[in-house]
């Protein structure tokens, strides 16, 4: 499999020959409103693509998006997007607002799903603690499974939880790839609504033989941890060498 972080959440996973582009969000820098109630008043996104969108979409097979939130799923992705793309999301409520997006192509994932030989399933998590899950609302992960790749779990926008630990007793994925940038509003005392460095630590000691890829980081305003200070808490735990913080346009061939 090779895993290329593009910006934020939104990656291009090419996994048993195919080719997922992950939670596009695809304007250019600065193009939306900052979110409120954040650490930085600065307009979205905080920096522009690593690459060309075309680059980006090209020869793209398949495209999932884990929940509707602007940073992951925007106007510019809607417009730039084949629009009978094949297009994953998590339900039926997601299914009706892109289908009013105008794509024609749409299916709910489930435990059962499979693309092109790819089974792709379903996975749980929450957007956060306390107040911040009703909030925030539904979000999913994904886990992708090949008898010719190592199995990947893409966990989304979640924090550390049992649901979490679940899935990798569940699924034990080689890879994992996780939303880490400790995304949070400072009006709410409910913390990060994303993994933190101590969630990606539990991540860790649930599956110390896989590889950690750490993405959704220092892309949009309301960050709370930046990839040097997750690489000098992992290097201090002792697991940096099974964990990967890419700069965005890098890729990794796992």
């Amino acid at each position: 499999m090779k895993i290329n972080q593009i910006r934020n959440a939104t990656i291009v996973v090419e996994y048993a020959g195919k080719k997922f582009l992950i939670d596009p969000m695809l304007a250019g820098k600065g193009a939306y409103p900052p979110f409120p109630h954040s650490p930085l008043q600065e307009n979205n996104p905080l920096h522009n693509l690593p690459m060309s969108i075309e680059d980006i979409i090209k020869d793209i097979d398949a495209v999932i998006v884990t929940h509707l939130h602007e940073d992951h799923w925007d106007d510019t992705a809607k417009e730039v997007l084949p629009k009978e793309i094949k297009l994953f999301v998590q339900n039926e409520e997601d299914a009706e607002q892109t289908r009013n997006d105008g794509f024609l192509n749409v299916e709910i994932m489930t435990n059962e799903t499979v693309f092109e030989g790819i089974q792709l399933i379903k996975t749980q998590g929450e957007h956060g603690r306390g107040e911040y899950v009703k909030l925030l609302g539904h979000v999913s992960g994904v886990v992708f499974k090949h008898q010719d790749e190592k199995t990947l779990y893409l966990a989304g926008d979640t924090v550390w939880y049992r649901g979490v630990q679940e899935e990798i007793d569940m699924h034990k994925p080689a890879v994992i790839i996780v939303n880490s940038g400790a995304n949070q509003f400072v009006e709410l005392e409910s913390g990060p609504i994303i993994m933190d460095k101590e969630d990606i630590y539990e991540v860790h000691k649930a599956a110390p033989e896989a590889t950690i890829i750490c993405v959704h980081m220092e892309a949009v305003n309301h960050w709370g941890l930046s990839r040097e200070t997750l690489k000098n808490f992992v290097k201090d735990k002792g697991f940096l060498p099974q964990v990967l913080i890419p700069a965005d346009g890098e890729a990794y061939s796992i």
